[in-house]
């Protein structure tokens, strides 16, 4: 009877010290502020979208202009005709750089409607995009979850300016400001029908309600 007594005493004892290692359940996941701003909820209401610049001819050389994607692929700005674009060049180590964020956050929202970012990584303002195709990618994908197409480093102003910004740059923006692009992270609305642009400056966020509602409204219309 003693020995049956002890026996229930270790199994109860060994039960007691098994629950007590069992593996803690996994710590609740704490989304970052990339991640939130990355999110198409938080992007506020479309406000009112500035008077979009009526285009004919103009864009012509835009779309057909020869370019590669960060992986090396040919491809044309006509392969994303139908769609409303935002062309933005881009940069990896500049103070709009978070910028990137909100820029994922409307491809998300909008991609599903007829919607797409292009970005064109550039070097030209204060060396902040030095890094090889390879790093801009790896850069884009673990920094920010990018999903938007982002095509080979170019040059925006000057002498070697590409074709899609010789076609982009007389284009005035809401003040009337046209010519050089002014810093990273400027940004065209261009309309699904490729009529109407609609230029913001650097320091105009992308989940600002004004580029919102240019975005709305340049989305192929059902």
């Amino acid at each position: 009877m003693r020995t049956v007594l002890l026996g229930l005493l270790v199994v109860a004892a060994c039960s007691k010290s098994g629950s007590a290692k069992d593996p803690a359940p996994p710590p609740a996941v704490v989304e970052g502020a990339t991640a939130k701003a990355s999110d198409p909820a938080s992007l506020p209401p479309a406000g009112t979208a500035p008077t979009p610049v009526a285009v004919t001819k103009e864009l012509d050389m835009m779309w057909t202009a020869p370019l590669k994607t960060l992986k090396g692929t040919p491809a044309k700005l006509e392969d994303y005709k139908g769609k409303a674009l935002m062309i933005v060049n881009v940069a990896s180590k500049c103070g709009n750089t978070p910028q990137y964020s909100s820029l994922e956050a409307l491809q998300k929202k909008y991609a599903a409607q007829g919607f797409t970012v292009i970005g064109f990584p550039c070097n030209q303002f204060g060396g902040q995009e030095p890094g090889t195709a390879e790093e801009i990618s790896e850069f884009c994908a673990v920094n920010y979850g990018i999903t938007f197409p982002i095509m080979e480093k170019i040059d925006v102003n000057g002498p070697s300016r590409h074709e899609v910004y010789k076609a982009l740059t007389p284009i005035a923006d809401a003040k009337g400001t046209t010519g050089d692009i002014r810093w990273n992270f400027e940004k065209f609305v261009v309309s699904a029908d490729g009529t109407k642009v609609t230029r913001f400056d650097p320091r105009t966020k992308p989940d600002d309600p004004t580029v919102i509602a240019a975005v709305e409204a340049a989305l192929p219309k059902k």
